[in-house]
């Protein structure tokens, strides 16, 4: 049997960790890294590496609920995962199902709207589904709204946006000198979303894998080198505890 939260040593201790809570991200974006080393240094499939992941979901979305975080991205698959072995995408898109209908109940009752975020048309149509009818069983509720980035590349979301407000130019409907960074975020799959505040990656990575390019152009990072599945509360907290002491002045001068 193995240890679905990671080894002792793994575990991480804040015992001072004091956030001021007029100061939370109103949007936290996580890359979730780490799932297939996690289960590779324990001998166990890769896909049983993205399952713990996904308790680890489950307690993060609790944990930005409670702190009063407004929208977590969660990068789940990119553009370039396709390229993975056919036996791990289709296990993920299985998990993904799952996740979805068990999650659901508790999900909904405690609020929270289950977005998502990039082109699910190429999702196998259960997928396109569970995730239109989760979208469409929470889009009223009030709580945090978690986007789940499916199918999600930045490249490509600029690119669609690149091509929507081409084809409204052509119909007259938008004057060209009058686009702006304003107009071309409403463009976007986060469009009437604030950019993310911090973006989070665990696994010791450190580049972003074209995610959120044109939204995090004056987000903070914050890296770790602990595995997704190990990752827990205290440790969005040690996140939010650093970006709660960066000066973030948006290219001008603190007065």
């Amino acid at each position: 049997m193995f240890n679905l939260f990671g080894s002792k040593k793994s575990r991480r201790h804040y015992e001072h960790i004091h956030l001021d809570k007029n100061n939370i991200p109103k949007h936290i974006a996580i890359i979730m890294d780490g799932n297939g080393r996690w289960a590779e240094e324990r001998n166990l499939p890769r896909a049983l590496g993205h399952k713990a992941g996904v308790e680890t979901i489950r307690k993060i979305v609790k944990e930005c609920d409670r702190l009063g975080v407004k929208y977590l991205t969660l990068y789940a698959f990119s553009t370039e995962n396709w390229k993975r072995p056919q036996e791990e995408v289709s296990a993920l898109m299985k998990l993904l199902v799952e996740y979805l209908k068990n999650e659901f109940k508790e999900l909904n009752e405690n609020g929270v709207v289950i977005n998502h975020i990039g082109d699910i048309t190429r999702l196998p149509q259960n997928c396109q589904d569970e995730l239109n009818k989760a979208y469409e069983n929470t889009k009223n509720n009030t709580g945090v709204v978690l986007n789940l980035a499916l199918n999600y590349g930045g490249r490509d979301e600029i690119i669609r946006g690149i091509k929507n407000i081409y084809k409204k130019v052509q119909k007259g409907e938008i004057n060209i000198d009058s686009i702006n960074g304003s107009t071309f975020s409403n463009y976007l799959y986060t469009a009437n979303m604030p950019d993310p505040d911090i973006i989070i990656r665990p696994s010791g990575e450190q580049r972003l894998s074209n995610f959120m390019l044109w939204q995090c152009a004056y987000s903070e990072f914050w890296y770790s080198d602990i595995n997704w599945p190990d990752f827990n509360e205290k440790d969005l907290e040690k996140a939010i505890c650093d970006y709660q002491q960066r000066d973030r002045r948006f290219g001008g001068i603190k007065k």
